[in-house]
């Protein structure tokens, strides 16, 4: 029995021994940090090969570390050089494992937000040192918890040191993880791997972010969340990171519900994706586009996520558009089938639309017709292979194909890829806090880009419970249903959260944390009402289709009114110059969440990729010191009266607020004296002019920003995604005003 026990502890230990001198091997660390780090590796599996060039950065160098257990200080001090000065707190000190391994490493235990003042700290730097200064988790840092930002940028610049960001994935669901486990479900023994970012000056990365656009302790936080967004494995196509979203928060999770059909868990939903993307591979060709006119329900993500395991790419239809412009679009991405439902169409009575799809020449397949040939065989297949996609994917392939609102022109074919809109995802969780303690409540249709990645992908791949509505159109019922729910976040656009507001009840939103409202410029006093009666903040957004699509947002820790927030992290931009704008310019971004290209009516099919990766938004902005983007105005609805640009989303503010109660929409239209002047159209019953004049004397507005006419009416028309429909609105003004074509245009 003794040999037998003897010969276990040498295998164990050759086999610690040669686990070691492989890790030496591969990261350079000596051999006392590789065997006290070997049995680590082999526990928790951890992936080290990321960390071997930042490793060697040469000093003075400053390890920030994102602190999501008590076993990552441990990992740390057995990865790092053996000359680190690590800067620990009491919470993560004490623990017995990091004791252990305070031996490997130099180590200080003091108030981090403290340590610019610390002497000990700035000489160690200016000697070409090397500190580890560990972060605390938060995604969103409260005031306090933002001051050790300050100060490690302090003391990076005054000792001129380089910083590199650390992150350990899956540290949050380890048993010691800070996070409580209501948030993050715990794993004994998750697969780890330490991400690291490459070594960077301060001011270099102010630098490449534009020296007027952020502050030191922005570039450093920002830094950092690029760091979480590199932990996600952004080489996987969609349906293979929604089955390691599955993994990681439970197969059996309820993770979709709707109004209708109820509930789905995550492995429920994966294997009904298996079973119809069997289908679509049958009846059609590999990367094929292949439409969806279906609603807000469970059956619109299993049938997208079929596309996705099928190698197909989806065409998200807006059943809103009318039958001219979603035959348009069809004919536009050469979709020859489109996968509807009986149901839905007879509910909706959009048989017109799908009249006119058939007269196109295009097949509809309607689901539920495929289901009842789906046999007890091929669901016993789909569930035992659901972790398997059907067809391979890069994810670079294009995934899907969104089709822009056309509230000012035609309307184009946006192509994303599966690594756009996957880490347009996880730049939005590296922004705001959720966990799978969150519902979201998504109104937002999947045809609308905000809908589909925000409200849809990102709950999904987060373990976020997803509540799918199907119109948000609902004024009066979205509010009880949001009461039976009772989620914590909700998306939606300024009209419709106004729309809702008017029938709720005080009690019917108290459950909500925040609103995330995009698409359309908020107003005040939206923020002020969800404050006041439901006790939420609406934190405003900025997004485009063609950048997945959020490019900005305000959050609960880094917001500021009248603005639509900060950049996401690793999204470029440019501004552009603009002819008598005097403040900003116009906005041109680049990042990995920039589309793959257009898809146009005059090449049907064709990828018509962007020539240098950059996309220009056709938005004016000014951006400030602290990087907060404020959107002027889209660069087609400006007016140029008088040789002036008036930004005809300024007017509109400046109308709302003072007739807050009213939709109002400004348009141009030609002037023969001027060139343009703006007409107001409202739905107040008996506006004033001289209401405007006096409000906008007192408000120091100019006076080219008061509208020449203004032109009640009943209503002011809306785009299925929520936003003002301009088109339609400028030829209601026109007709109204009797500018009926180009001659009349002319001679106005």
């Amino acid at each position: 029995m003794a040999l037998v026990v003897a010969a276990c502890v040498a295998v164990l230990v050759t086999g610690l021994v040669t686990v070691a001198l492989l890790e030496m091997n591969a990261t350079g660390v000596y051999f006392r940090q590789a065997l006290y780090f070997a049995p680590l590796k082999v526990i928790y599996r951890i992936d080290t090969h990321r960390l071997r060039r930042p490793r060697r950065a040469d000093g003075p160098v400053i390890y920030a570390i994102c602190e999501q257990s008590k076993l990552d200080p441990a990992i740390y001090m057995a990865l790092l050089p053996d000359d680190t000065l690590h800067v620990l707190d009491p919470a993560s000190a004490g623990s017995w494992l990091v004791q252990t391994f305070r031996s490997l490493a130099r180590s200080v235990v003091f108030d981090k937000e403290h340590m610019i003042a610390n002497r000990r700290l700035v000489r160690h730097l200016k000697g070409n040192g090397r500190l580890a200064v560990y972060f605390p988790e938060d995604v969103e840092p409260d005031p306090v918890r933002f001051r050790l930002y300050r100060a490690v940028t302090l003391l990076a610049r005054k000792s001129n040191a380089r910083i590199v960001p650390l992150h350990l994935k899956n540290g949050r669901f380890l048993p010691s993880s800070f996070t409580p486990a209501s948030k993050a479900p715990r794993h004994r023994f998750p697969a780890l791997s330490v991400h690291a970012l490459p070594a960077e000056r301060i001011d270099a990365l102010i630098e490449k972010a534009g020296r007027n656009f952020v502050t030191p302790a922005n570039v450093l936080f920002d830094r950092m969340a690029l760091a979480r967004i590199d932990t996600a494995d952004l080489s996987l196509g969609l349906f293979r990171a929604f089955v390691e979203a599955a993994k990681t928060y439970g197969p059996g999770r309820t993770i979709l519900e709707d109004a209708v059909t109820g509930s789905l868990t995550y492995k429920l939903m994966l294997i009904g994706a298996r079973v119809l993307g069997k289908r679509f591979v049958a009846m059609s060709n590999r990367g094929e586009t292949m439409g969806i006119l279906l609603p807000n329900a469970n059956g619109v993500v299993v049938t997208f996520l079929a596309l996705q395991t099928a190698g197909r790419v989806a065409a998200m239809l807006n059943y809103s558009a009318g039958p001219a412009n979603i035959v348009s679009a069809i004919n536009t991405a050469k979709i020859r089938t489109v996968l509807s439902s009986h149901a839905f169409i007879e509910k909706a009575e959009l048989q017109h639309i799908a009249d006119a799809i058939e007269a196109n020449g295009t097949k509809i397949v309607w689901l539920e017709d495929l289901r009842e040939t789906v046999t007890t065989l091929e669901k016993l297949s789909a569930a035992l292979q659901w972790k398997r996609p059907l067809v391979p994917v890069d994810a670079e392939d294009p995934a899907v194909i969104l089709f822009t609102s056309g509230s000012e022109g035609t309307p184009k074919g946006v192509v994303l890829s599966h690594r756009n809109i996957h880490v347009n995802a996880a730049q939005a969780e590296s922004r705001f806090s959720i966990s799978v303690e969150d519902t979201l409540f998504n109104v937002l249709p999947v045809f609308h880009s905000f809908g589909l990645t925000g409200g849809t992908v990102l709950p999904l791949l987060y373990g976020v419970r997803l509540f799918l509505y199907p119109s948000p159109l609902h004024y009066k019922l979205i509010p009880a249903a949001a009461a039976k729910v009772r989620p914590s976040i909700m998306f939606g656009t300024d009209t419709f959260l106004m729309g809702y507001a008017r029938t709720a009840k005080n009690t019917d939103f108290e459950s909500l944390r925040f609103v995330v409202a995009g698409a359309e410029a908020v107003k005040p006093h939206t923020r002020e009402l969800y404050a006041e009666r439901f006790g939420c903040k609406v934190l405003e957004g900025y997004g485009l289709t063609e950048a997945s699509p959020v490019v900005a947002a305000n959050t609960s820790t880094h917001e500021q009114g009248e603005s639509v927030g900060r950049l996401f992290p690793g999204i470029s931009i440019r501004l552009e110059p603009v002819e008598g704008i005097d403040e900003g310019g116009r906005l041109w971004i680049k990042g990995p969440n920039v589309m793959l290209g257009y898809m146009k009516a005059d090449r049907p099919g064709e990828l018509q990729p962007l020539s240098d990766g950059w996309h220009d938004s056709g938005d004016i902005v000014a951006i400030d010191r602290d990087g907060f983007i404020a959107v002027r105005g889209r660069a087609k609805r400006f007016a140029k009266i008088a040789g002036e640009m008036v930004s005809l989303g300024a007017v509109e503010m400046l109308v709302q607020a003072l007739w807050p109660e009213d939709h109002h929409a400004a348009v141009s239209v030609p002037d023969r004296r001027k060139g343009e002047r703006i007409v107001l159209a409202t739905t107040k019953a008996h506006p004033d002019k001289k209401e405007i004049v006096e409000y906008g004397k007192r408000s120091g507005a100019t006076e080219l920003m008061v509208p020449s006419e203004i032109v009640p009416f009943p209503d002011i028309p809306v785009l299925g995604s929520g936003k003002t429909d301009y088109e339609t609105t400028r030829k209601w003004v026109e007709k109204k005003l009797g500018i009926k074509d180009k001659k009349d245009k002319e001679a106005a």
